[in-house]
Parts: structure tokens; sequence; C-alpha cells
């Protein structure tokens, strides 16, 4: 009897001290697991924090590298600009006072108004009344203000070359339609309307001046084909030879609003593409502007035979 008592003693601690070791096997699992978990999530982190810095690194690389592309282009814009003469009035074009009368209608202005407006007399065809414009790509000037800005000078220019000017705005908070604009050319009796305006692309590789004409299929205003397209032909060859642009040449369109109106000899003429990064800064150099101006005038000069 006492030993099996003993026996069972000694059982009774083997038992014992195997519960004690699971137990402790058990603790040290749950501590190796935490441990593991943790150095996961330090090699998470750390993984995080590396691909931040790389993703950093890249976009400093890339803002660095287009600030040094337009640093290198607004030098090169300068070179340009001073290596180009500037353009003056053809000699012996002033003349006396009133020998013409020019409207010239700044394209655009502040707000646009998507109002309806027949697109030509007697049509069922319905426009927007007028919009805002385009945005500088690179300028970030919108277009309704350049437009007013060329035509300012460009009034002061024909004034000093002896025409009579009117324009359509002279500041860009107005209302004034399309349509509007052409019937305005037609009460104050001009020879001839000019439509200042710029260009713009989804391709931002395209450059140029151009000028609209109304064709000789026009169903509102065929009879003045003719001598808009000599008119928009005088202007844009004139324009380009003053300011080295790209000449795409003259147009014709039957589909604007403020040509079908019209009553007189009228051209649009879309400066350059504001969409194009260097054309759009060259655009808003004053001495390319006056180069601009001199050539529009001297395209109107042109066109009267002065």
């Amino acid at each position: 009897m006492k030993k099996n008592l003993h026996i069972f003693s000694i059982l009774a601690i083997v038992a014992f001290c195997l519960s004690a070791c699971a137990k402790q096997v058990e603790v040290d699992n749950q501590i190796g697991n935490q441990i593991m978990s943790h150095m996961g999530e330090m090699v998470r982190q750390e993984t995080e924090k590396a691909e931040d810095q790389v993703a950093q690194e890249k976009a400093d690389a890339e803002k660095k590298a287009k600030e040094e592309a337009e640093a290198q282009a607004k030098k090169e814009q300068e070179s340009t600009v001073a290596q180009m003469p500037k353009v003056e009035a053809i000699p012996g074009q002033h003349r006396d006072p009133n020998s013409a009368v020019v409207v010239i209608d700044p394209g655009h202005q502040l707000r646009g108004d998507s109002a309806k407006e027949p697109n030509g007399p007697g049509s069922s065809t319905m426009k927007a009344r007028v919009t805002s414009g385009a945005t500088g790509v690179a300028t970030k000037v919108a277009e309704y203000v350049m437009n007013l800005n060329v035509s300012l000078k460009l009034k002061t220019e024909l004034e000093n070359r002896g025409y009579t000017v009117y324009m359509t705005r002279y500041t860009h908070d107005v209302n004034i339609s399309n349509k509007e604009r052409a019937e305005y050319a037609t009460s104050v009796e001009a020879d001839i309307a000019v439509r200042i305006h710029g260009n713009g692309s989804s391709n931002s590789s395209v450059r140029g001046a151009e000028t609209y004409a109304p064709s000789a299929k026009n169903p509102y205003v065929s009879h003045l084909s003719k001598a808009s397209i000599s008119l928009s032909r005088c202007i844009i060859d004139a324009y380009c030879q003053a300011t080295g642009f790209k000449n795409r040449g003259v147009f014709t369109s039957d589909t604007m609003t403020g040509i079908n109106w019209s009553t007189v000899p009228v051209t649009i003429i879309e400066l350059g593409y504001m969409s194009n990064a260097q054309e759009d800064r060259k655009m808003q150099d004053e001495t390319i502007q006056n180069n601009m101006v001199q050539g529009i005038a001297n395209g109107i000069d042109k066109y009267f035979g002065f």
C-alpha cells in the first residue's frame, strides 16, 4: 500500500511538471507570435516609408525637370524676342482722317451667355449668343483679355494712320452677342469689320495664325464672300510677315453667327494657338504684340490699296 502511494505521488509530480511545461510552451508561443507580428509591422512600415521616399524623389525630379524646361523655354522666348525687329508702319501710310471706317470686335467677354440666337437672318438654327473663350495654357491669360488688349492697341494704330475706328466693347464685363456685334458694325456704317480672336486645339503642337471669311455658298452673305476673302488674305499675310508666325491661310466658314449677320466685308483673325505653350507666351509679349498690331494694320492698308 505504501509503495502504491509513493508511485501515485511520483506520477502526480510528473503530471504537474508536464502541465507546467505545456503552459510555458503556450506562453512562449504567444510571445513568439507577438514578436513576429511586431517585426512584420515594422517591416511593413519601413517598406511604406521607403516607397514614399522613392515617390517623393521621383516627384521632386519631375518638378525640377519641368522647372528647368520652363526656364529654358522662357530663355529661348526672350532670345527670340530680343532678335525680333520692331515692325513699323509702311512708309507713307498716314492719310487724311475718315478715309475708311473700321469696326474692331474683341472676341468673347468675361462671362458667356448660353441663351440662343439665330445663326443668320431667317435661320432656324440657333446658337449660343457668346462664349467666354479659351485660356492660355502657359500664361493662364484669358482669351477675352488678350483680344481686348490687342484690339485697343490696334485701334490706336489705325487712328494714327487716319482711319475712323469703332469697337464693339472696351471692357470685359459686358453681354454683347455675336449677332449684336455684327449689327453694331452696320449701325456705324463701317467699311469693314475685323474680329480679333485667339485659337485653341486639343493638340498642343498645333501653331500658327489663320483668318476666316464667308464662302461663296454662304446662305446669308454670299455677296460678301469675295471682299471678305480678300480682306482675310491681306491681313493674314501681313500679320504673319510681321510676327513670324506660321501662316495657316484663309478658311471659309458659313456657321459663324458674327459672319452670317454682317452687312460689310468681315474677317475673323485667329492670332495664334493659346493651347501651344510657346505661341501662348509669344502672344503675351509686348514686342510681339506690337508686331501683331502692325501686321493687322498693314493688312488693312493693303486691302484698301493704301
